[in-house]
C-alpha cells in the first residue's frame, strides 16, 4: 500500500479556501507582469489614437528588441600572459588541498583554481576525520573576493606600511612591560601557532592566552576535561549506534562542530533490514529533528529532566507524553547495549557529564581521540571581560573573533576604547577592528599557510591557492617576526612539521600534497585552564548550569534557545550573498533571522504570519527583554513543532560593520547571549508594524499535485510486505485495462536509441539527505548562479536551480497517522490529522532539480527550440536561442525552470558579488553567465561530465564508475546524491536504479526522468 498521508509546505495549505494556494497552484508566475510601467498611463493609453497598424509596429519592434537583447551576450576582452607561469594551463584547472580552521568551522578540503583564481570548493576525500564540508565551507570561496576586507594594516585609523606597524607595536609593548595584556584568539586547533604563541607568552610574560569560542561548548569541553583530562570534545561515529538519543543537540546542524552527517547517513539507509532508531527530544524544530523517527517537543528546562530520567532519574513531572516517551526511549537504549548513544546540547556540566558517563561504554563515542576544534573557557572569557570593563586589564589583542559584536555586555565596547593597547587582527574592519588603536589586515585562508588538529591523530596543512589580493600579512606571520622566530612563518611551520609531526615517517611534499596525515605524534594544542579559571568556573556554574536550566520555567515568561543556522553560523561570513540567499532548510526563509514561536503561544499574543495575494509571507514583530537588555522589532516565525513555553532566535545576524548594505539583515541575538548560555529566559511584548519576509515555503507548489512526491513507508511493512505494497507503480489504461506507466503500451512518444555512448541518471535517496544545503551552495558555485536579493525572492524569483522542499505531515509516527486515516468516517476530512500536526509535525526533505525527463515536456513547447534532449539523457539549453516565452517553465510540472527578470550581472540594481570586478573572480569560466530574458536551469553540471569524457579519451582509458560527478553529488558528505552512467551496467547508479526503493517524481505523468528517488524509510519501532 503506498503511502495516503498528506503533505504541505506552509499551514497556508491546509486552507482549503485559500485563493493565494490556488493561484500559486494555477500560475507559474504569480505576481502580474507590471504592463503599466513599459506602455505608460493607462488612462492615457485608452484615450490614445494609435492606429492598429501602428500599435502592431509597436509590438513587433518591441518584441524583435527584446529578442536581440535576449540573445546578445556580453563582450568580454581578455589580457594575455607576458610570462605565462608553468602550473598554469589556460582552460584546464588546478587543485590544491587546504583547510578550513575560521574557528567555528574546520573541514579539510579541495580548492579548484582556474587561471590561478581560486573558484570552487571541494570535499578532500584522504580526509577520512576532516570535519564537514557544509554550506558555509562551500561558499568560503567567495567571502575570499569580499570588496570589504582590509587593504593595508592601520595605526590611529591611517593606512601605514608594515614596518611602521610593527615598530608600533614593539614601542606599544615595551611601555607596557609588567602591564597585563590578554592575547584573545578564536580556537585554532594549530601545533604551529600553540608554540608560536607559547613563545611569544615567553617573551612578553605579561601577555596571557585566552581562548574565545564565539559560540560556546565550555560546558562540554569542562565534562570532558573532568572525566578524561584533555579539554576536547567526545567524537562520534553514528554509523555504529543503533538507538540514538538526542537530548536538544542539533547533530546535522553545528552542535559541537558538526561533521556527524556521513555517520548517520550511513546509518538511516536501510540494509539487510536494519536501520538505525533516531528520538528526538528537543524545543526548537531543527535539521535534526526533521530528520528523526520520532520527535518530542519539550522545553530546555524539561530537558534537564529528560536527561535526568534517561540516565537512571525519574520522570514525575514531565507532560504524560513526554514521560511515555521517556519511558520507551529509555528501554530501547539498555536494550540497544554498547550500540545505544545519548547526547544532549544543554549548556550545563552536569548534564554533558551524564551524556559522557552513559556513553562510555557505547561503541560510538571516540574519547581516546577526541575532536579539538573547540578550547574555549566562558569562566575564562568572562573574567577577560570584566578585566577590561574594570580596567584591570590594559591591553587587548584579538585574533579571529570581533567580541564588540559578539559579546552581551553593551559596557565592554566602552571599555574597550579606552584600552591603552588594542591591536585587533581581522579580515575586515567588523565591530572590534572599527575601535582597536592598531588594526592588522589578515588574509583570507585561501591566501595563506598553517595547519590544524581537527582530530587528535590527524594533522592537516593550510596552503595559500593564490597570492594575496591585498597589503596583508598573516597573524602567525607577525608572531615570527615579534619573536625572532625566523624570517617567515612558512619556514617555521615546515621545521615544525619536520621536527614533530613528520618525524616518525612521510614527506612534506607529500603531506602538502594530500591536506592531510594520520600519526600518533603526541601535539597538545589545547592548553588546560589553570586553577583561577576552574574556580572560576565553579562560581558561573550556577547562573548557567545547574540551577538556571532547572528555574528558568519558573521565572515565567518563554524560554529561549538560541541557535546558528545553516546559512549564516556565527556570523563571519555575513557579507556572502550566497549564504544570505540559502533557504534554511526549516523554515524556508532566506535574508533574515526571526523569532521562532508555537501556533498556540503566538494566538495567545495575538502574532500573526499572513501571506499576501502573490504567496509572500509577513510576520509581526515583538520585542524580546532578557532583564534590562530590549530586543527590539524582531519578526516573528509561527513554526510547527516549536515546543509550547519556547521560542528560538538564530545567532549571527544584524552585523553592520564593513558589512555591505544589502547584507545586514536580521537582529544581533548575541545580546541575549547571557553568560554564554544558549538558553535564557526572556519576555516577549508585540509591537506594532508587520515584518516582510523572503520565504520560498509556498514556491513550487508543482501545480498542487501531491500524489507521488514524497514516498514514505516504515521499516517493518519494508521489511515484511511486496515492494508493490509500500512502492505501488501509477496505472494507467490501456485497451479497458489497467496497465503500469513504466510499459511500452503507455508511452505515447516515439524512444530513441540511448545506449551508445553515456547515459546519465541522478539517484537521490530520501534517507540520507538531510536538508543541510551543502549541494546548493556547491551548484551555485560551479554554475554561476545569481543572487537576486530579498526583495526578489519575496516575488519567487529566486535563481536556485537545486532547493530542497520541505514537506511537512500529520502524525506522530508513520503508522499513528496511517491507522487515523484507515479509520475515519466516510465523510470526514484530513482536519483530523492535520490540525495536531501544527504541533509536531513530521518532516521531509527533497531535494528537486530539473528532472532531464527522457520525454520532457518543456521540450515540445518551445517555439525556437531552445531547449532539447541530448543522447547522454541531459535536457539542454541554447540560451542564445531562448527568446524567454517561458512556455518551458509553464509545461513543466516540477517548476525548476528559473527565468532572468533582469541582468544580474555587472548591474547596479543587484550589488552582489557580479556587480565588482573582485567578485566576479570568483565565475567559473566554463559556464557562461546569463543574460536578461533568458530561461536557465540544471545542466546536470554538462561542463563536467564533458571534461570527464575528454579526459579519459586524452589517456586512452575506460571511464570508472564513479568518475562522473555533478557539482551537488560532489558535494554532498552523505552520499544521498548518486550519479552515474546507466549504460555501465556495474555502475552503482544502475543498481540503485534496481533498487526496491526507487521510484520517480510524478511518474504518473509520463516525464520519464533521468532523476529518481530512493523513499524515505522511517523506524518507528517502539521498545
Amino acid at each position: 500500500m503506498a503511502s495516503s498521508k498528506k503533505y504541505w509546505k506552509s499551514v497556508e495549505e491546509l486552507n482549503e479556501d485559500s485563493s493565494i494556494v490556488k493561484a500559486l497552484r494555477d500560475n507559474e508566475f504569480v505576481s502580474e507582469i507590471p504592463t503599466d510601467e513599459f506602455l505608460g498611463n493607462k488612462e492615457a493609453l485608452e484615450s490614445s489614437k494609435t492606429t492598429r497598424r501602428d500599435f502592431l509596429k509597436y509590438v513587433g519592434f518591441t518584441t524583435a528588441a527584446a529578442t536581440m537583447a535576449a540573445c546578445e551576450g556580453p563582450v568580454i576582452k581578455s589580457i594575455p600572459y607576458v610570462v605565462q607561469p608553468d602550473e598554469i594551463v589556460p582552460g584546464i584547472a588546478n587543485y590544491y588541498a587546504t583547510t578550513m580552521a575560521d574557528g567555528f568551522d574546520f573541514a579539510n578540503v579541495l580548492v579548484k583554481t582556474r587561471e590561478g583564481r581560486p573558484i570552487k570548493i571541494e570535499r578532500n576525500d584522504l580526509a577520512v576525520n576532516g570535519g564537514s564540508a557544509n554550506a558555509r565551507v562551500h561558499a568560503s570561496v567567495l567571502s575570499l573576493y569580499d570588496k570589504n576586507r582590509l587593504q593595508n594594516p592601520a595605526v590611529d585609523g591611517k593606512d601605514v606600511s608594515w614596518a611602521q606597524f610593527d615598530a608600533a607595536v614593539a614601542q606599544k609593548m615595551n611601555e607596557m612591560a609588567g602591564q597585563n595584556i590578554v592575547l584573545l584568539t578564536q580556537t585554532f586547533a594549530s601545533p604551529s601557532i600553540s608554540k608560536l604563541i607559547s613563545e611569544f607568552t615567553g617573551k612578553y610574560p605579561n601577555v596571557r592566552h585566552v581562548v574565545y569560542d564565539t559560540v560556546s561548548c565550555s560546558e562540554a569541553l569542562d565534562a570532558f576535561q573532568n572525566k578524561y583530562g584533555t579539554r576536547a570534545l567526545p567524537d562520534y561515529d553514528f554509523s555504529k549506534a543503533e538507538v540514538i538519543v538526542s537530548v536538544g543537540a542539533d547533530f546535522l546542524g553545528d552542535w559541537q562542530g558538526g561533521s556527524y552527517s556521513k555517520g548517520y547517513a550511513q546509518g538511516r539507509v536501510p540494509k539487510n533490514g536494519k536501520m538505525s532508531r533516531h528520538i528526538q527530544f528537543e524545543a526548537n524544530m531543527s535539521l535534526t529533528g526533521g530528520n528523526a523517527d520520532k520527535r518530542i517537543p519539550a522545553t530546555p528546562s524539561q530537558q534537564m529532566q529528560i536527561l535526568k530520567a534517561l540516565t537512571g532519574g525519574s520522570a514525575s513531572g514531565l507532560p504524560q507524553n513526554i514521560a511515555d516517551a521517556v519511558s520507551k526511549a529509555k528501554a530501547q537504549l539498555q536494550k540497544a547495549g554498547s550500540k545505544a548513544l545519548l547526547i544532549t546540547g544543554l549548556p550545563d556540566i552536569a548534564a554533558q557529564t551524564m551524556a559522557l558517563n552513559f556513553n562510555s561504554n557505547s561503541e560510538a563515542m571516540d574519547s581516546s581521540k577526541p575532536l579539538l576544534i573547540r578550547a574555549g573557557s566562558s569562566a575564562e572569557v568572562k573574567t577577560v571581560v570584566d578585566g577590561v570593563i574594570s580596567g584591570s586589564i590594559k591591553g587587548l589583542i584579538t585574533v579571529g573573533v570581533d567580541p564588540v559584536y559578539t559579546l552581551p555586555n553593551k559596557e565592554f565596547a566602552e571599555a574597550y576604547k579606552k584600552l591603552d593597547l588594542s591591536i585587533a587582527f581581522a579580515m575586515k574592519k567588523d565591530a572590534t577592528a572599527s575601535l582597536a588603536k592598531m588594526v592588522a589586515a589578515t588574509p583570507h585562508y585561501l591566501e595563506s599557510w598553517g595547519d590544524a588538529q581537527i582530530k587528535k591523530g590527524t594533522f592537516s596543512l593550510i596552503q595559500p591557492t593564490i597570492r594575496p589580493l591585498f597589503n596583508t600579512r598573516q597573524f602567525q606571520e607577525s608572531l615570527v617576526m615579534w619573536t625572532g622566530n625566523g624570517n617567515n612563518y612558512y619556514d617555521y611551520l615546515k621545521e615544525t612539521w619536520t621536527s614533530s609531526i613528520l618525524a616518525g615517517g612521510g614527506s612534506w611534499n607529500q603531506a602538502l600534497h594530500d591536506g592531510v596525515i594520520s600519526n600518533d605524534s603526541e601535539i597538545i594544542i589545547n592548553e588546560n585552564p589553570g586553577a583561577e579559571t576552574v574556580q572560576a568556573a565553579g562560581m558561573m556554574e550556577s547562573n548557567t548550569s545547574n540551577g538556571a536550566l532547572s528555574a528558568i520555567s519558573q521565572n515565567g515568561g518563554y524560554e529561549l534557545t538560541l541557535y546558528t543556522k545553516a546559512g549564516l553560523g556565527d556570523g563571519q561570513q555575513a557579507n556572502n550573498p550566497w549564504l544570505q540567499e540559502l533557504p534554511d532548510p526549516i523554515t524556508r526563509t532566506t535574508w533574515d533571522n526571526y523569532l521562532t514561536i508555537s501556533a498556540s503561544d503566538a494566538e495567545a499574543l495575538d502574532l500573526v504570519n499572513d501571506h499576501v495575494s502573490n504567496g509572500a509571507l509577513n510576520g509581526s514583530y515583538v520585542n524580546v527583554k532578557l532583564g534590562n537588555t530590549v530586543l527590539e522589532n524582531v519578526p516573528v516565525l509561527i513554526q510547527p513543532g516549536q515546543a509550547k513555553g519556547s521560542v528560538g532566535l538564530a545567532l549571527g545576524y544584524g552585523k553592520t560593520a564593513a558589512i555591505q548594505k544589502e547584507m545586514q539583515t536580521g537582529v544581533n541575538a548575541y545580546t541575549l547571549y547571557n553568560n554564554f548560555s544558549s538558553v535564557q529566559n526572556v519576555t516577549l511584548e508585540k509591537v506594532g508594524g508587520m515584518h516582510e519576509f523572503a520565504c520560498v515555503q509556498l514556491q513550487s507548489t508543482m501545480a498542487g499535485r501531491s500524489e507521488d512526491i514524497i514516498k514514505e513507508t516504515t521499516l517493518e511493512i519494508f521489511n515484511t510486505k511486496d515492494k508493490h505494497y509500500y512502492n505501488e507503480i501509477p496505472v494507467t489504461d490501456y485497451d479497458h485495462n489497467e496497465i503500469s506507466v513504466r510499459e511500452r503500451n503507455a508511452d505515447i512518444w516515439s524512444t530513441f536509441d540511448d545506449t551508445v555512448g553515456p547515459h546519465f541518471n541522478l539517484s537521490i535517496d530520501l534517507n540520507a539527505c538531510t536538508g543541510c544545503g551543502a549541494c546548493v551552495i556547491a551548484c551555485h558555485s560551479e554554475n554561476n548562479v545569481p543572487v537576486v536579493g530579498k526583495d526578489e525572492v519575496r516575488k519567487f524569483r529566486d535563481m536556485h536551480w537545486l532547493r530542497i522542499d520541505r514537506y511537512y505531515s500529520a502524525g506522530e509516527t508513520f503508522k499513528e497517522e496511517i491507522e487515523t486515516l484507515e479509520n475515519l468516517p466516510a465523510f470526514d476530512t484530513y482536519t483530523a490529522v492535520e490540525v495536531p500536526a501544527y504541533e509536531n509535525p513530521q518532516v521531509a526533505f527533497q531535494p528537486v532539480m530539473c528532472q532531464h525527463c527522457n520525454h520532457a515536456p518543456c521540450e515540445t513547447v518551445c517555439p525556437v527550440a531552445a531547449t532539447s534532449h541530448g543522447r547522454q539523457g541531459q535536457n539542454q539549453m541554447a540560451y542564445n536561442r531562448c527568446v524567454g516565452t517561458r512556455y518551458c517553465a509553464n509545461n513543466c510540472p516540477y517548476k525548476v525552470r528559473r527565468f532572468n527578470w533582469f541582468l544580474y550581472a555587472e548591474n547596479d540594481e543587484f550589488d552582489y558579488h557580479m556587480n565588482n570586478d573582485l567578485g566576479r573572480m570568483v565565475l567559473n569560466p566554463d559556464v557562461v553567465v546569463r543574460s536578461r530574458g533568458v530561461m536557465e536551469k540544471c545542466s546536470m553540471c554538462i561542463q563536467m561530465t564533458q571534461k570527464t569524457i575528454l579526459d579519459a579519451k586524452r589517456d586512452g582509458r575506460a571511464i570508472k564508475d564513479g568518475e562522473f560527478q555533478t557539482a551537488c553529488s560532489r558535494a554532498c558528505d552523505t552520499g544521498a546524491l548518486v550519479f552515474g552512467d546507466v549504460n555501465d551496467k556495474d555502475a552503482e547508479v544502475v543498481k540503485l536504479k534496481k533498487d526496491n526503493r526507487m521510484y520517480h517524481l510524478l511518474e504518473n505523468v509520463g516525464t520519464q526522468p533521468n532523476v529518481f528517488y530512493q523513499m524515505k524509510v522511517k523506524n518507528t519501532s517502539e521498545a
